[in-house]
């Protein structure tokens, strides 16, 4: 995986192959970052990234210089890969091991942009979970987004908070916020 653009534009990170992820792809990854780099400044945000796996979108945002990152999952070997790369760059990345569920029903700080890539596998109900705890915990900034990615053959538009989604290729980003009301 690399770095697309900010102070680590072209840095190359390999994980460990063991670790059980599907790192968001590039393509994928700069179109996203293309679409939030039109509403906010990096520099002015914090970010919670879930099921964060390699760790990708926390190092993304850290390299355009967002200063405040939580990055959750349950696995230990994720968690300690994303610890030392973000100690060896100086990226201001606090990763914790936790379900992100139970992280979720505890979690009392709010984030501008939270970003979801859980398993591809899960069914509609375990991705509604997601939507359903950050509003019902009030986690997200009023102007903030929910960005939950998963497969082209799943539709969350059915969700609550729904906004809109992107496709790219075989990954689809739908985006959730609150109402305008």
């Amino acid at each position: 995986m690399r770095i697309i653009s900010g102070q680590y534009k072209g840095r190359r990170i390999t994980a460990p192959k063991k670790l059980p992820v599907r790192p968001t792809t590039d393509m994928a990854k700069e179109a996203l970052f293309n679409i939030l780099n039109n509403l906010y400044y990096f520099d002015e945000v914090s970010v919670l990234d879930l099921f964060s796996g390699t760790g990708s979108i926390s190092y993304e945002f850290a390299s355009r210089g967002t200063t405040d990152i939580t990055a959750v999952d349950e696995h230990f070997g994720c968690i300690k890969f994303i610890s030392e790369t973000a100690q060896s760059f100086e990226m201001p990345i606090q990763a914790i091991k936790s379900d992100v569920f139970s992280y979720l029903e505890k979690a009392r700080t709010t984030s501008t942009l939270i970003f979801a890539d859980p398993p591809y596998a899960f069914t509609l109900e375990q991705f509604s979970k997601i939507p359903e705890l950050i509003f019902k915990n009030e986690l997200l900034d009023p102007d903030g987004l929910l960005i939950v990615e998963h497969s082209k053959l799943t539709d969350l538009s059915s969700l609550p908070k729904y906004s809109y989604s992107k496709h790219y290729g075989g990954s689809v980003f739908s985006f959730f916020e609150y109402d305008d009301e």
